[in-house]
């Protein structure tokens, strides 16, 4: 079955023959996280780093912040049953757009991924691969079946 995670959205599995997957990942995130031995993973669309610059919309969605989706995403695999010693964790997105020729202030995309690792540090865990940057669109599938994470930018499909 295909499972469509929406932006500020995330999903978790455990059924091998899901698919998991999210659009249009431009500065957001995608981050998938995945226990071989489990075989329970999770899929999260995040779209601003810190979840402080609205307190009242991450506590109602926590999904829409790395700071907060991310502990969201752990906390619901480790409740499907997969182990912390065991994750797989792979990120897509990040990206900056210049529409026009000025510079990207906000940097939205640079600072989901910086505080994505430092959530990620600050819980003994580490990324294994990411496709991060550039100035595109993304989508992400994991597939929870086979564990693979690939990611579709400007028409190529590659796995990460």
């Amino acid at each position: 079955m295909i499972h469509i995670v929406g932006v500020a959205d995330m999903k978790v599995s455990a059924d091998r023959d899901d698919l998991i997957v999210t659009y249009a990942l431009g500065s957001c995130l995608g981050v998938a996280i995945y226990d071989p031995v489990a075989c329970v993973g999770g899929l999260l669309h995040v779209m601003l780093p810190l979840a402080e610059i609205d307190p009242v919309k991450a506590k109602k969605n926590p999904c829409m912040f790395v700071n907060t989706g991310v502990l969201k995403l752990l906390t619901e695999c480790y409740k499907a049953g997969a182990g912390k010693e065991r994750l797989v964790i792979k990120a897509a997105g990040g990206s900056w757009f210049h529409y026009t020729r000025k510079e990207d202030h906000f940097q939205i995309g640079k600072r989901n991924f910086i505080i994505l690792r430092k959530i990620l540090w600050k819980n003994g865990l580490l990324m294994k691969s990411y496709d991060i940057g550039g100035n595109g669109s993304r989508t992400m599938f994991l597939d929870i079946g086979r564990g693979e994470v690939t990611v579709r930018s400007a028409g190529i499909l590659q796995r990460i």
